[in-house]
């Protein structure tokens, strides 16, 4: 449906060609910025129906004083690979998770992975490279957001959120602290909860046009070519090259497949061809733009820092093992 409605605003009142990059561009931009709206507004619903009936520190106490041996990092990054969002989309829901006060490194090993793996991207994974490589690439997913948001969460980087996600906290805490002592009924809480859903899309609205709008331009704007000559196999360098181009990229798991076949198919390792593809879907100069209303440039810094170090190392043990 918001296919549809993106294809009637483009080609039908605006008069775009599809075959043109202008087009398409700006199709995947209203596609995306639509979709991003609606899933964000649908999941702050979501989330704040779960806090107003199940208090953040109810959950917050659990995952942080109780022995989980790592499994809150094992569930968080399933979960993130059974959810079939790109790196933007996957930002509503992890804008849900903090609101709600789910610790930080179990919200990274979400966000993380979520944009990495998905069910269509893996079916044609196994159709293109067989399903010992689907496998691998799968199971390094899960485990990178596991290591990932491990990490980041021992970094003790709360301080570095911004103050508008810091301040949506505490409105919420306060909200259904009060509910809860008044024993408001669902549908005295439901326009409240509407309202604070609808603040957040509206927090975030001028992120999201932007980030979209940047990756839209990259989408069908990048020279064909332009990324093989930095990727050959003589290269030493060209699994952290990879990973570099692909940040101002945009795409989701999916769309990126039959990119990184060809890449294969010119002879460019396949874990460095990998590498460039957890790259594009899990470190997109647009999600960083969406995460810049949640984080400080700091937090931001930090957090792809530390993916992409994951991943170079990833593109490297994949060319030794693949």
């Amino acid at each position: 449906m918001i296919q549809n409605l993106a294809d009637l605003l483009v080609y039908e009142l605006m008069g775009l060609n599809a075959e043109t990059p202008l087009g398409s561009a700006v199709n995947f931009f209203f596609y995306d910025t639509l979709k991003i709206i609606l899933l964000l507004f649908f999941i702050s619903i979501i989330m704040g129906i779960v806090n107003a009936y199940f208090p953040i520190e109810r959950l917050r106490n659990f995952l942080t004083t109780r022995r989980l041996y790592g499994f809150q990092y094992f569930f968080a990054a399933l979960f993130g690979a059974i959810t079939p969002f790109c790196s933007c989309s996957s930002i509503p829901l992890f804008i849900g998770f903090v609101k709600g006060g789910i610790p930080l490194g179990i919200t990274f090993a979400y966000l993380i992975t979520s944009p990495l793996v998905n069910e269509v991207a893996i079916a044609m994974f196994a159709g293109s490279f067989g399903l010992r490589v689907t496998v691998i690439y799968v199971a390094s997913g899960i485990l990178l957001g596991m290591i990932g948001g491990f990490v980041l969460g021992k970094m003790k980087l709360e301080p570095y959120l911004s103050d508008w996600i810091k301040q949506i906290q505490q409105q919420s805490s306060t909200a259904t602290d009060t509910w809860e002592e008044q024993h408001t009924p669902f549908l005295k809480r439901l326009p409240a909860i509407v309202k604070g859903a609808w603040g957040i899309v509206r927090g975030v609205l001028l992120y999201i046009v932007i980030g979209i709008g940047i990756g839209a331009f990259m989408h069908e704007y990048v020279p064909e070519g332009f990324f093989e000559k930095y990727m050959s196999e003589s290269n030493w360098l060209a699994v952290p090259l990879s990973v570099l181009l692909a940040v101002p990229m945009y795409a989701n798991a999916a769309g990126i497949v039959p990119i990184i076949e060809v890449f294969v198919a010119k002879g460019i390792p396949l874990g460095t061809a990998l590498a460039f593809m957890m790259a594009v879907v899990g470190l997109s100069l647009p999600e960083a733009t969406l995460l810049k209303k949640v984080m400080t440039w700091r937090l931001i810094g930090i957090f792809f820092g530390t993916v992409a170090l994951f991943i170079i190392i990833s593109g490297y043990l994949f060319n030794l093992i693949l």
